[in-house]
This record gives structure tokens, C-alpha cells and sequence, in this order.
């Protein structure tokens, strides 16, 4: 038969609240998580593998690389049907879209969390998970890449992001809207997600480094970096990619110096794009050298930028991979 791999990072998921503290910590088992869904053998082989106990943000790119070979290894087993993984909602979609770069697999994978942990009314773990194990069981799933599930809800985990400190439903793609729904323990898929390359690279580039724009910002923080040693530089723009002049000013310096400089918008959703030819327009600063990256937000091109200085340093290649999603990279 078939099996399910579970993999527990850790999350709200594995949460209680601790009487001392008065607040969430790790404390619950993999198998009492299992143990709370309804009618569980129904479900079939389920195999677990306990990765670590890990909230959020302690999950960080060397993990999630560790984590990505371990997958790797599972998919390639005949026995080994799908893979879940539990997860802390606070870096839930940057896990997921590094697994979705460096897996090449036609079997599911599907990431989920909860938003309440298990002394809170309303414990969402048991239901997510549910949730998952019938969304990886489901044919359709299969070349669906890395999928979030949550909520009764599927999503792309290049689509998807969290929109929410506390809503049940915090998980959205604010641009195109949930692959399907999970319904009466069966997954309706309304669309397919959208096509993307994959970056297969075995190590990742480290000092990349994400900035959020604002008005009246400067040179200072990008000069910092740059004098620290990063290799690439990922900016939230205003809009369409502007910024203020002498941001734009650093940008160009830090380009000149071989830092690699993407630029995404700061708006929820919407690409950038040279429309503006003003002091600090976004075509004066594409014109300088830096990349303008696609609709993907800010954490998760840092994603993609850490890996794509991994398999390249040649700027058109670069420039290829950070500009559009027809790209196949492989080490």
C-alpha cells in the first residue's frame, strides 16, 4: 500500500499554551496530532518523520534546504505516495516556495498549519491536516507543485501568502484566487496554478537581504549591506518600482560594486514595470541595472534570488530567472 509521509517542523500546530507563561509553545507529540483527526486509519498508510519542533521563525534557508533534500530522498522511494508537511504559519509560504524551486517531483506536497493552537477554541490543526492528507490523495494533485492547504482551501505556494495576523482564512492568493477547495473530503480544483520554472540547486547563496521602501528613504540602509557583504539586495518599491532619488543613487553604486539588486512592488499584489522615466521612476532605475522581479512579493524573490546566485553569476542569466518564470535551472 501507498503511504503518506508526514513531516512535523513544528508551528502552531504542535502548540498548547503553557500555564507558567501565559503563552504558546511547543509541547504536543506528532501522534497526538494524528491522534485528534476522526476516523484516521480511514485515511490510509501514514508515515511520520519528525523533522524538529520549530515556531516560525526559527524556520530559516538552511532548513528548508535540509528540508527540501529530505523530501527529495522520500519522493523517489515507490512506497512513498505524497508528502505533508506541518509547518509554523510565520514562514509557511517562503518554505513552500523553496520547496516548489528545488523539488522536482510529479507527487503531491502539500505544506498546512494552524492558526490557533490546541488550548484555544476553534483548534484549526486536526481539520487543516485532514485536509491534506485527502488533498495529497487526490489524483489531481499529482504535477500540481508544492500546495498550501489550509482552511479548506488550496493554493499554489508561489500564489498564496499569509494576509492575516489572526483569520482562520489568512492564507490567500490575493491575485487569482485558490487552486480549489477541499469539500466533503474531496478536493474540487477550479484551475491549474500557474507555470514556473524550478531552480535545482543543492546550496543556496546566503547574504541576500530584503528592504522595504518608504517615503524620504535614503542611501544608508542600502549603502550598510553592501559594506556588510551582500550579494543581492531584494526592495519593495513604491508602485509600479519607484523610489526616491537617492535610494536609486545607492542602487546604481551597489550594482557597480557586483551586488545583484531586484526590484518588486511593496502593493499587495501587480507587477513593476519602467513606466515612469522621473527621478527615481522605475525605468531610470532598470536602466541602472537592477532587475525587476515578477508579481512575487518581496520574501519569497529573496527566496528566489538566494538561489539563483546558486546556480549562476552571469547578469543575463540572472536577469532571465529573476524576470520571468520561463526558466528551467538545473546544477
Amino acid at each position: 500500500m501507498s503511504k503518506i509521509l508526514v513531516i512535523f517542523t513544528g508551528g502552531t500546530i504542535s502548540m498548547t499554551i503553557d500555564a507558567r507563561l501565559g503563552a504558546a509553545v511547543p509541547s504536543l507529540s506528532s501522534s497526538e496530532i494524528l491522534g485528534m483527526i476522526k476516523d484516521i486509519d480511514e485515511y490510509g498508510d501514514i508515515e511520520v518523520h519528525n523533522f524538529g519542533e520549530l515556531p516560525g521563525p526559527q524556520m530559516d534557508p538552511q532548513k528548508m534546504m535540509e528540508l527540501s533534500q529530505l523530501i527529495q530522498q522520500k519522493v523517489a522511494q515507490d512506497d512513498i505516495m505524497g508528502v505533508i508537511v506541518t509547518h509554523g504559519t510565520d514562514t509557511l509560504e517562503e518554505t513552500a516556495y523553496f520547496l516548489d524551486l528545488t523539488i522536482k517531483t510529479h507527487k503531491p506536497i502539500v505544506v498546512v498549519g494552524a492558526m490557533r493552537n490546541a488550548s484555544e477554541l476553534g483548534y484549526d490543526g486536526p481539520s487543516n491536516l485532514a485536509s491534506a492528507i485527502v488533498t495529497v490523495k487526490s489524483p489531481q494533485s499529482m504535477g500540481q507543485g508544492v500546495l498550501v492547504v489550509l482552511n479548506n482551501e488550496v493554493n499554489a505556494a508561489r500564489e498564496v501568502t499569509k494576509t492575516n495576523t489572526l483569520s482562520l482564512d489568512t492564507f490567500k492568493s490575493v491575485e487569482f484566487g485558490p487552486l480549489g477547495i477541499v469539500d466533503n473530503n474531496e478536493v474540487l480544483f477550479f484551475r491549474e496554478r500557474l507555470h514556473h520554472g524550478q531552480i535545482l540547486v543543492d546550496h543556496f547563496v546566503e547574504e541576500v537581504y530584503l528592504l522595504k521602501s518608504y517615503a524620504g528613504m535614503d542611501r544608508s540602509l542600502i549603502d550598510f549591506l553592501v559594506e556588510k557583504g551582500a550579494k543581492g539586495i531584494v526592495i519593495e518599491a513604491m508602485g509600479r518600482g519607484n523610489l526616491p532619488p537617492l535610494a536609486v543613487d545607492a542602487i546604481e553604486d551597489a550594482i557597480e560594486k557586483g551586488c545583484v539588486v531586484t526590484i518588486v512592488s511593496r502593493c499587495p499584489s501587480g507587477r513593476v514595470l519602467g513606466t515612469y522615466g522621473y527621478d527615481g521612476g522605475g525605468k531610470g532605475i532598470r536602466d541602472k541595472g537592477a532587475f525587476f522581479g515578477t508579481n512575487l512579493n518581496g520574501q519569497k524573490t529573496r527566496i528566489k534570488l538566494m538561489l539563483a546566485l546558486a546556480y549562476t553569476q552571469d547578469p543575463e542569466e540572472l536577469r532571465l530567472i529573476m524576470e520571468s518564470d520561463d526558466y528551467t535551472c538545473m546544477s
